[in-house]
């Protein structure tokens, strides 16, 4: 069975497009801004991994990736950048200086790793969706040993992990379900039903709260992260893909591809404030958008817009759209220093 985000991914490029603020062709019309750092871009369709300078708005490196790249990761003291091969079986490493690649740690035969994260203490964890387990990377610019754990699950494609590194969460839209995995112990891992094809996750920084997206409900929900008992249903715009909390842990985020626009939900209370247009209803097809990813400061949010080769550049106070920042090749997975 073809899922419904599959088929909004082959619409054609031609649907009607109705400007928007800050619309513009953001390769051939850079707009300059006050916003210092570098955003990263894995481009799926292109193969390609490429850097955006944020004061200019342009794209100043882009290369060689491996087949169908997807999630991206900085490392603690922003010097890598870790690039999931969603199409292969490797974790790629690359400076972030330049896009040089410095390191690549094989996970195995059908592994296609998708989510990951590299984690404050130095270590990066990412999925293996294809072999139905999550894999910790030890010290991956140095000896980069490598920890396999199954998740007995089908679809195992996102992940968070907490802040002491003792346990992992993934969404598995195969199964329906988030699993807790114990990376210490190595016991059993728990799985739960949790609306139809969650995939979005994200931990509360204090590691009280597990937030899950579950695109096939048009629903958020809160967890607890031990028991995976559900405290709240949330209902978002529509297909909401993935979800992620502000620095400042207020508010958590939607992107729902479907409608495009993001879902703000307030994190207190667990209600819907208000929704941010980042595209018509008629561009959210064409445009496809994707994941999404607060800036240090909480100020931007900035969403991956894949079938448009742009990343809309959003004010989240006012909830407009001030840039659309080069994709190249299909840009999905985002990461970003300042």
């Amino acid at each position: 069975m073809v899922s419904r985000f599959a088929s909004l991914l082959v619409l054609p490029l031609a649907v009607a497009c109705a400007p928007v603020a800050g619309e513009g062709d953001a390769a051939s019309q850079p707009i300059a801004s006050d916003v210092e750092g570098a955003l990263f871009v894995a481009g799926k369709f292109g193969n390609t991994l490429s850097k955006v300078d944020l004061a200019t708005g342009q794209q100043v490196v882009s290369v060689d990736s491996c087949a169908n790249p997807h999630e991206l990761a900085t490392s603690p003291d922003d010097s890598h950048v870790a690039l999931a091969c969603y199409g292969g079986t490797s974790v790629d490493i690359f400076k972030t200086a330049d896009l040089s690649k410095v390191a690549s740690v094989d996970l195995g035969e059908n592994a296609r790793p998708h989510g990951i994260v590299w984690h404050a203490n130095g270590d990066l964890y990412a999925t293996a969706e294809g072999r139905q387990s999550i894999f910790w990377i030890r010290d991956p610019l140095g000896a980069a040993e490598t920890f396999e754990y199954g998740s007995g699950q089908r679809g195992t494609h996102m992940l968070a992990v907490a802040p002491d590194g003792t346990h992992a969460w993934t969404t598995d839209l195969g199964s329906r379900t988030v699993t807790l995995i114990d990376l210490k112990t190595r016991r059993s891992p728990q799985s739960v039903e949790v609306g139809e094809e969650p995939e979005g996750i994200w931990l509360s920084q204090d590691g009280e709260t597990l937030w899950v997206s579950a695109r096939g409900s048009n629903a958020a929900f809160m967890l607890d992260p031990q028991s995976l008992e559900v405290r709240q249903r949330i209902e978002t715009g529509a297909f909401p893909l993935r979800i992620t909390l502000r620095p400042q842990g207020d508010y958590a985020v939607t992107s729902d591809l479907a409608d495009g626009g993001l879902t703000v939900i307030d994190t207190a209370t667990g209600k819907v404030v208000r929704s941010i247009a980042v595209s018509s209803p008629s561009e959210a097809a064409a445009r496809a958008q994707v994941t999404i990813l607060f800036s240090p400061d909480g100020e931007r949010i900035y969403v991956a817009e894949t079938r448009n080769d742009t990343i809309a550049e959003v004010d989240f106070d006012t909830g407009e759209v001030l840039r659309r920042l080069p994709g190249t090749g299909g840009g999905d997975g985002i990461a970003i220093i300042e």
